[in-house]
């Protein structure tokens, strides 16, 4: 019992000092290594911008917007409607007229519903671009957000994909301003740390990443029977010996749950689709490429550590309440707390001029580190349990929680 709370005490304790030091030299990187082969005096070459779309009537004309403001020119559009049942479609061709001299747009209508993936792959099919940008349909992009990504893929002939940021935008309610300080200090640092020490991340973000069609043609496009369409297209990237990165500078504005069952929905659909990606690639543990063995190695721990934490808190409750004394080791917690809050300073420090975030938003740190392993220890362990009960699950598109 003592080994496995050790264990317990100890993982997010020396991951995030990985992340935290990894992050930082991350940073450094970026500022003091510049890119080669830049496409100096040639022409740009086109780029397809696929724009997902299901029951997103409402917010569909933010995101479109944003790409017809793109600072680089020369792009297609191509709006796909999965079988929504409100008006997301007459949207799309408002404003198909409204911005057709902007670019090339064209409308892929799918019926009936049957996933982001599928979805991907059938409006990939009208695509004639030589990279391919997709953005979900409820963020809204920089003008600038092709340059950084494309420059990457310049400078880097073996790069598949290209993975950009995203900022939560929705910050009205308690939940929505703690995702907020989860995407600046856990997610966006977790990316930087793994970029820098494999250079490799876990995941492409699928709200906002630039593709090579070569790439993607060489792994046969997206598996619609993933549930996370884009953990699976990166691994399949990686077994094919492309490479691929993270770009914080390409930034995407986007909309989060904020309920909670709606929550922990998307965090359970994201676990599950990890479990599924590391089961498929299980022989890589062994005879993968160094990178992948870390970045897999880490899941594995990952999942193992929220195993060990049901068992020890259910242990701690069982013997608080026979013995009626309280177990808790004051020094283990505060240095739990004080290292959250230097890893947090780290991510503001990295965000605070793209995210447009200020230090009162640090005031809800106390509150974010509870509820950040609390939703992510209940996403886990339902996330196995449904993975081993229904292991032939597929992904398909339900109305989204956008916030209020």
């Amino acid at each position: 019992m003592n080994l496995i709370s050790t264990y317990v005490i100890l993982y997010p304790v020396i991951v995030s000092i990985i992340w935290i030091i990894s992050s930082i030299f991350f940073s450094i990187q970026q500022r003091t290594v510049p890119l080669v082969n830049q496409p100096t005096g040639q022409p740009d070459d086109l780029v397809s911008v696929l724009i997902l779309a299901h029951n997103e009537g409402t917010t569909l004309s933010g995101v479109v917007e944003s790409v017809a403001a793109l600072s680089y020119l020369h792009i297609e559009l191509i709006l796909i409607d999965d079988g929504s049942d409100d008006n997301t479609f007459d949207v799309m061709q408002k404003l198909a007229r409204q911005y057709a001299k902007r670019c090339d747009i064209k409308l892929v209508p799918l019926m009936p519903n049957r996933g982001k993936a599928n979805a991907l792959n059938e409006g990939a099919k009208q695509a004639h671009g030589k990279f391919l940008l997709c953005l979900d349909a409820d963020c809204y992009v920089d003008a600038d957000v092709l340059q950084p990504m494309l420059a990457r893929f310049y400078d880097n002939r073996n790069l598949g994909a290209v993975a950009g940021k995203p900022i939560v935008r929705n910050r009205t309610s308690l939940l929505g301003r703690l995702e907020l300080l989860e995407y600046i200090g856990v997610i966006d640092i977790i990316k930087r740390g793994q970029a820098f020490i494999t250079g490799h991340i876990t995941t492409v973000s699928g709200v906002v990443v630039a593709y090579r069609r070569e790439a993607l043609a060489d792994v046969g496009w997206w598996n619609p029977q993933a549930l996370t369409e884009d953990i699976d297209i990166t691994w399949r990237l990686y077994q094919h010996q492309w490479q691929v990165s993270y770009c914080p500078d390409a930034v995407a504005w986007i909309l989060v749950p904020e309920h909670v069952g709606a929550l922990i929905h998307q965090r359970q659909r994201w676990a599950r689709g990890g479990f599924e990606v590391l089961w498929r690639n299980k022989g890589m543990l062994l005879r993968g490429p160094l990178s992948a063995q870390w970045l897999l190695l880490d899941m594995v721990l990952s999942d193992t550590w929220a195993l060990a934490c049901a068992f020890v808190l259910l242990f701690y409750v069982f013997t608080i309440a026979f013995t009626q004394t309280l177990i808790m080791d004051g020094v283990v917690l505060f240095l739990l707390v004080l290292i959250s809050i230097i890893q947090f300073l780290i991510g503001f420090a990295d965000s605070k001029q793209s995210d447009f975030i200020t230090w009162q938003d640090l005031l809800l740190l106390p509150v974010y580190i509870i509820f950040y392993w609390f939703i992510n220890l209940v996403s886990c362990l339902s996330a196995l349990a449904s993975f081993f009960l229904d292991p032939h699950h597929a992904g398909t598109w339900r109305s989204p929680d956008r916030g209020l």
